[in-house]
């Protein structure tokens, strides 16, 4: 059993096999496997309890540690926020960006003439200024699907990747 103390500003709330942390940057749902944990909201403490069936034992304790990384991280960012910076690379090819809807088109990559898509996930909001994306929301889980989708949609085939490093890619620290 683990209890997690909340920041203050975070509300914490189960309904059904969902937690929702609401801050004031907005609110995250959090899916809980209700076969292996059961989770309660008492006061500003999360009660998270592990299955007590022998043979679900194992497995009930990684997923416990699992959703308390992952309450931790979506209650900062409620309360925060996440950004992230990319950077758009490129030599041969001038390399154009365009926001369509949830779908950033990624035009001109290797001089390809259709456009590449990366889809954007959750509520993560884009901002495009030259050739910096900058990359926000207040789930991890969003933030980081989103760009791991950008970097697929520009991943390098049948071109020798020592050469050819057109991308946009993760800017670290910051």
């Amino acid at each position: 059993m683990q209890q997690i103390e909340l920041q203050d500003g975070v509300e914490a709330k189960v309904e059904g096999a969902e937690l929702i942390l609401k801050g004031k940057l907005g609110s995250g749902r959090i899916k809980i496997n209700d076969k292996l944990l059961s989770v309660k909201v008492e006061g500003n403490k999360i009660i998270i309890e592990p299955s007590k069936e022998k043979r679900l034992k194992r497995v009930a304790a990684m997923a416990e540690n699992a959703l308390v990384g992952r309450i931790k991280a979506v209650s900062e960012g409620v309360q925060k926020g996440i950004e992230k910076k990319l950077q758009v690379a490129f030599v041969h090819f001038p390399i154009a960006l365009e926001l369509k809807g949830d779908t950033l088109l990624i035009k001109n990559l290797f001089g390809e003439r259709a456009p590449r898509k990366a889809k954007i996930v959750g509520n993560t909001k884009l901002e495009i200024k030259g050739q910096e994306i900058t990359i926000k929301g207040i789930d991890p889980y969003e933030v980081g699907q989103t760009i791991t989708n950008i970097q697929k949609a520009c991943k390098i085939v049948d071109k020798d990747t020592r050469i050819f490093q057109d991308g946009i890619y993760e800017v670290a620290g910051e």
